[in-house]
C-alpha cells in the first residue's frame, strides 16, 4: 500500500542582508555626491573665467579712455599758442555791496580783476615799453593801455556791481555760483568793450560775505 507523501516544505526565500542593502545605497549616494561636486566645480570655474574676462575688458577700456584723455589734453595744451593766451591784468579794485538776500541783510566785500586780450601793437610781457623818440620823450605803451582802459572802468565797475548785487549769499558761497558770476561778468564786460578787446578771465580776491 502506497503511503501518502508529505508535501515538501517550501523553504523561505533568503532575505537580503541588511548590510548588502546598505552597501548598495551607500554606493548610489557617493555617486550623487561626486556628480554634484563635479557640477559645482564646473560652475565655479565658468564663473571665475567669465569674471576674469569681464574685469580684463573693463580695465582695458578704462586704460584706453585715460590714454585718450591724456592725448587730448596734450593736444589742447601744446597745439596752438593761443589756446592758453596770456593777457594783461586790469585791477578793478575793491567792491563793497549789498546782496539780494530777502530775509536778512548781507553784504559782500571783494576784489575783482579781469584779464584782457592783447592787440598786436601791445608790448609783449616782459618788455618795458619805454624808449626815447627823435628829439623828444617816447610814449610808454603801458601807460597808453592804462589810459585806454580808464575810459571803460566806470562802466565795467557798474556791470560788476549789478551782477554781484543780484546774487544771494548762498549762491556766491558755492564754487558753481562763483563761476557763474565770473562768466556773467565776462559777458557784460565783453559787451562794453564791443570787440575792441576780449575778457580772457575774471578773478576774485579777498572774497568776504557777512
Amino acid at each position: 500500500m502506497v503511503r501518502p507523501t508529505k508535501p515538501k516544505e517550501l523553504k523561505p526565500k533568503a532575505d537580503v542582508a541588511p548590510d548588502q542593502a546598505k552597501s548598495g545605497g551607500g554606493i548610489t549616494d557617493i555617486k550623487l555626491i561626486a556628480v554634484n561636486t563635479v557640477i559645482t566645480l564646473l560652475i565655479c570655474g565658468l564663473f571665475i573665467v567669465s569674471n576674469y574676462f569681464i574685469v580684463q575688458n573693463s580695465l582695458n577700456t578704462m586704460f584706453k579712455q585715460i590714454s585718450n584723455s591724456g592725448e587730448g589734453a596734450e593736444a589742447e595744451g601744446g597745439g596752438e599758442g593761443d589756446v592758453i593766451e596770456r593777457g594783461m591784468i586790469v585791477d578793478l579794485g575793491e567792491f563793497i555791496l549789498n546782496l539780494s538776500d530777502p530775509k536778512i541783510k548781507r553784504y559782500l566785500k571783494i576784489n575783482v580783476a579781469i584779464e584782457l586780450s592783447r592787440k598786436e601793437t601791445d608790448p609783449k610781457p616782459g618788455e618795458s615799453g619805454g624808449g626815447g623818440g627823435h628829439g623828444g620823450e617816447g610814449v610808454d605803451p603801458m601807460k597808453a593801455i592804462a589810459a585806454e582802459m580808464d575810459q571803460y572802468k566806470p562802466a565795467i565797475r557798474d556791470s560788476v556791481i549789478s551782477t554781484l548785487s543780484s546774487k544771494t549769499a548762498e549762491e556766491l558761497s558755492s564754487i558753481a555760483g562763483k563761476e557763474l558770476a565770473k562768466e556773467q561778468i565776462k559777458e557784460a564786460v565783453d559787451a562794453i568793450l564791443a570787440g575792441d578787446r576780449e575778457v580772457l578771465r575774471v578773478s576774485f580776491g579777498n572774497f568776504i560775505i557777512q
